[in-house]
């Protein structure tokens, strides 16, 4: 439920700029969503599909590019991406880290017609 206002953003974003340039159709979206985010892609979907409807961004197709998690420690400075395990750093054991990529959820580009 918590992607609906995403979503809504996202059409609100994509119609603004499509009226922009004078498109008669949105043909295609590509989002980026980092593997922390919490996002669905099918709930992103089903939002999209129901909000979209009679307007020129109906049928769009959604694209979606997966970040990985990167993290950097604040101990020792290594960065690194995470084993699954835990959020330990690999270099020096520390478990003071800061997620540097991951987290994102953006509208990367918007195909029109």
């Amino acid at each position: 439920m918590h992607e609906l206002p995403f979503v809504q953003s996202i059409l609100a974003i994509t119609l603004e700029h499509a009226e922009r340039v004078g498109a008669q159709r949105v043909l295609a979206l590509n989002l980026v969503i980092g593997e922390m985010a919490s996002i669905v892609d099918d709930s992103v979907q089903f939002y999209w599909d129901i909000l979209s409807k009679d307007t020129i961004a109906e049928g769009a197709t959604l694209n979606f590019r997966r970040v990985p998690a990167r993290f950097r420690c604040w101990d020792c400075g290594t960065e690194y991406s995470p084993d699954g395990q835990t959020l330990a750093c690999p270099t020096c054991g520390s478990v003071r880290v800061m997620l540097v990529q991951g987290d994102e959820f953006r509208l990367e580009s918007i195909d029109v017609e």
